[in-house]
């Protein structure tokens, strides 16, 4: 005879008239609830199942947050879905309250260190890492064929350099290059290109008639001088620190002369990075991007606040953490504000909300198409309940900083990086701010992984991280079941990362080099 367990629902706060279901496969109609509620019809898991009689037109409440409003009566007992609520009105960006949240500094987290090569600017990768940029996207299967080669042939000869990546993407040609919202993809290219894993070692291949010209891409000054370099013969007329391999050059002589050519300027490169070596550095050289995607319920019970407890013990260790993704934290906007470490921080995260308020409304997007098809199958009902259980991701700490998309950091802490909503998007204006390390939580699963950085992958729900087992670094749905707390699974993942960054152990994003194509958020109308 098979043995069910016993109910387990999920209430964030006392306040909140509904609960989410905890059981793999969900709670069947008649089942008794232990406070004696009988639900009145099946429930999957991670959906929510009314505590109270909701009348209508009455608030919904999740972490003492309406939610939505009700848009007929709820009997105690029902599933609560989104076909059964109003979205809220998103909040107005004026009578914020503005660094008004003032709580005790968090004690300082000492003597952690981690492995990793420090670079002449004095940051600190954690991994080292041959990345060639591209000016547009014309040159990306020539790229791609060079890295495989020199994959095949040269990196055996290199063993201190851990990958060659081609820094590919759409942009380049074709776009109005001059236009003021232009700058973000080109400056979000150009910061890449200096992250920290690279080693300050900058290569680029173009075409040569793009828009996009390699002095736009990286102007004078741009990139740090390590030494002299003869750039001449690779076929440029550019600063001396930056290698072009300009395609159009009339030097190359058909395909293959172009793949030489690529394949002996990426060995100069490698020559110098297989030299670093890994040296110990104190856990505040981590930047760390924190992101969560095909998120359901559990998200904002499980893996978001555990990685919301790392990225404290992070701050007090003297990191830098970077949360973001505009749209799913802007119902969440009055909490952020509040959070802010002075009014200015407030203001520069109120402009963001404000710009991308009017970009949407610019294309007559309808705030409520987020949340995904995926998201509301795994039991969150609206942007406003995803936006609450993202924002816990971002921890206690003041908020010291905001970045505008395509920016570089200049400081420490915890920052609010501006990034739409996108996974890929959202990572790869992250690794242009500089992150070095990635941490990605998931509940419906993705099997999204960069190149460029180690990304550490945290199942919401214990099913996921069995089912995947060998794409799910973490398991953070033992905190649902009492099997582990939030502060377990957070010291866990903060000695993951340190584990990771230092080279000691790898990511399965990185066994299985899932590598997902950098995307650019580019605002520049196509012309």
């Amino acid at each position: 005879m098979s043995h069910r367990p016993a109910p387990l629902t999920i209430r964030m706060h006392p306040a909140d008239n509904v609960a989410i279901v905890a059981n793999d496969g969900g709670l069947p109609a008649g089942t008794a609830l232990p406070d004696g509620l009988v639900l009145r019809e099946p429930v999957p898991q991670a959906h929510k199942v009314a505590l109270v009689d909701i009348p209508a037109d009455t608030a919904v409440r999740r972490y003492d947050v309406a939610i939505g409003y009700a848009l007929k009566d709820i009997p105690a007992g029902s599933w609560v879905h989104e076909r059964l609520l109003r979205l809220p009105e998103a909040r107005e960006l004026d009578g914020l309250p503005i660094a008004t949240r003032r709580t005790a500094p968090l004690p300082p987290l000492e003597g952690y260190t981690f492995e990793g090569f420090r670079n002449p600017d004095g940051s600190v990768g954690t991994r080292n890492i041959l990345a060639i940029t591209t000016t547009v996207q014309c040159v990306a299967g020539v790229v791609d064929f060079a890295v495989a080669r020199i994959k095949a042939e040269l990196l055996p000869k290199y063993p201190n350099v851990d990958d060659v990546v081609g820094l590919e993407h759409s942009y380049g040609c074709g776009v109005a290059i001059d236009a003021p919202d232009a700058i973000v993809p080109i400056r979000t290219l150009r910061n890449i290109s200096l992250n920290p894993n690279f080693g300050g070692e900058v290569m680029v291949v173009s075409l040569g008639c793009e828009k996009l010209q390699p002095e736009r891409l990286l102007p004078p000054g741009s990139i740090p001088i390590v030494d002299e370099r003869n750039v001449a013969d690779v076929g440029t007329s550019a600063e001396p620190g930056l290698d072009v391999v300009c395609l159009q050059d009339e030097r190359h002589v058909g395909f293959m002369s172009m793949i030489e050519s690529i394949m002996r300027t990426a060995e100069e490169h490698l020559e110098r990075l297989n030299a670093r070596r890994r040296e110990t550095v104190p856990a505040a050289e981590l930047v760390v991007g924190v992101q969560c995607g095909g998120s359901d319920a559990f998200s904002g019970v499980t893996a978001n606040p555990a990685v919301g407890f790392a990225t404290d013990l992070l701050v007090r260790a003297g990191a830098t953490v970077m949360f973001s993704e505009v749209t799913e934290v802007r119902d969440g906007i009055d909490q952020l504000t509040a959070r802010a470490i002075d009014a200015g921080v407030a203001e520069a995260m109120i402009a963001q909300m404000a710009w991308y308020d009017a970009y949407l409304q610019r294309g007559q997007v309808d705030r409520s198409a987020n949340t995904t098809p995926g998201n509301k199958k795994g039991g969150l009902s609206n942007i406003v309940e995803k936006a609450m259980g993202s924002i816990i991701k971002s921890g206690t700490a003041p908020i010291s900083g905001v970045l505008a998309p395509g920016e570089k950091l200049k400081q420490k802490g915890l920052i609010y990086a501006a990034t739409p909503a996108s996974d890929f998007i959202c990572g790869t204006l992250q690794l242009a701010a500089g992150m070095n390390l990635h941490i990605f939580t998931t509940g419906r699963g993705t099997p999204y992984g960069m190149a460029e950085c180690p990304v550490i992958k945290v199942a919401t729900r214990s099913e996921l991280a069995r089912r995947w087992h060998d794409l799910m670094d973490v398991d953070a749905g033992r905190i649902a079941t009492g099997d582990a707390t939030i502060e377990d699974v957070g010291w866990e993942l903060f000695h993951l990362m340190l584990d990771v960054a230092s080279g000691r152990r790898k990511t399965w994003a990185e066994h299985w080099k899932l590598a997902n194509a950098l995307v650019l958020f580019n605002p520049a109308p196509v012309t």
